[in-house]
């Protein structure tokens, strides 16, 4: 599910069952939890699986009329309703773990039991993002509703705008909206998340003016790189030329502006090539014959486009082409095969 529908779902879920939220890191799992537990106007204790010990949950033992009894943590042990947050939690020793099984199940550690009105949310990632994270044991498993959240551009955007975001990241997602997330990489470097995005929102708010000045494209090229995915940290430093240029894709399809030919502005290309290969995904139909005339003159003059960038770029022009990430074709097959008979023709038609 998306952002914008999980809090409906934890409002029916979460008062009668323990619900545990997996997502891929940095869409805002944590942030999401404690917004709603804002609007039931409940406070939100975090614990975070990774920094806990068994006792940190059970407590310790305290003497009470000659016996024995584990007194739960001031943290937990509180006398109104309250949402109690367990973060992290699939990456907690198994020992951890264990300790939770009660809280999660019964709402009870030892003789303290949880307010009525309390809720029990967990979260945590998934292996497949190579983040911390272990095998969650059955028992534990079985005692949680479990939703998966997904990275939604749409409901990103639509908060980002709200929350004052520099409009450099909001203008970049609204034409790239299939950058706000990237998978995790198996070496340890950056990549884009919701999280990164607001991050470097934030860098480049706190540079403010400074970023015009003779450096300033330097420090962007670090603040990117410290933050995003390589490829979205060049194509965002491209964008952010094409704006203070005035420069835009508009104008190199309408025939206004030329391809980018300077070696300095390869970066520059480089963007121009992956938003022409999004505009030709977004706007070309699956069937030729569903096409109208003007679409059919656009692809007329997509065929140009890609004779000119390949003089330029052979490598440019093949990204624009090129197939998805599963191997499959990106652009219609009725495109591709048009570009396939006519592109050498075109070619030789402009020696």
């Amino acid at each position: 599910m998306t952002p914008a529908t999980l809090p409906g779902v934890l409002l029916h879920v979460a008062v009668v069952r323990p619900v545990f939220v997996w997502g891929q890191p940095g869409i805002g799992k944590s942030s999401l939890v404690k917004q709603f537990a804002a609007a039931l106007g409940l406070d939100c204790v975090t614990l975070i699986g990774t920094q806990l010990a068994p006792e940190d949950l059970i407590g310790v033992p305290e003497l009470r009329d000659g016996r024995s009894r584990f007194a739960p943590p001031e943290s937990i042990a509180r006398d109104e309703p309250y949402c109690l947050f367990l973060d992290e939690l699939n990456s907690a020793s198994p020992e951890v773990q264990k300790a939770f099984y009660s809280l999660i199940l019964d709402r009870r550690i030892g003789a303290y039991e949880l307010p009525a009105g309390s809720i029990v949310i967990g979260a945590g990632n998934r292996a497949s993002d190579n983040a911390l994270a272990r095998p969650m044991a059955s028992a534990l498993l079985n005692r949680l509703i479990h939703v998966h959240l997904r990275a939604s551009a749409d409901d990103w955007l639509l908060w980002a705008m709200g929350a004052g975001l520099h409009a450099l990241v909001t203008g970049y997602l609204t034409a790239r909206p299939d950058h706000l997330w990237s998978k995790p990489p198996k070496t340890e470097e950056p990549f884009s998340t919701p999280r990164s995005w607001h991050m470097l929102s934030d860098a480049l708010h706190s540079f403010g003016s400074d970023l015009e000045k003779d450096a300033g494209e330097d420090i962007l090229r670090v603040l990117t790189a410290g933050t995003l995915t390589p490829a979205h940290a060049s194509a965002f430093c491209a964008y952010v030329k094409t704006v203070r240029h005035r420069y835009g894709l508009d104008a190199i399809v309408r025939g206004d502006a030329p391809w980018p030919r300077d070696p300095t502005d390869r970066d520059l290309l480089y963007f121009f090539a992956e938003a022409f290969r999004a505009r030709l995904v977004k706007d070309l139909p699956a069937s030729r014959e569903h096409a109208s005339p003007s679409v059919r003159r656009f692809a007329v003059r997509a065929k140009g486009l890609l004779v000119e960038l390949a003089e330029i770029s052979l490598e440019c022009a093949q990204l624009v082409i090129a197939t998805d990430e599963d191997g499959m074709p990106a652009l219609p097959a009725w495109f591709l095969v048009e570009v396939t008979r006519d592109l050498p023709r075109l070619v030789a038609a402009r020696a």
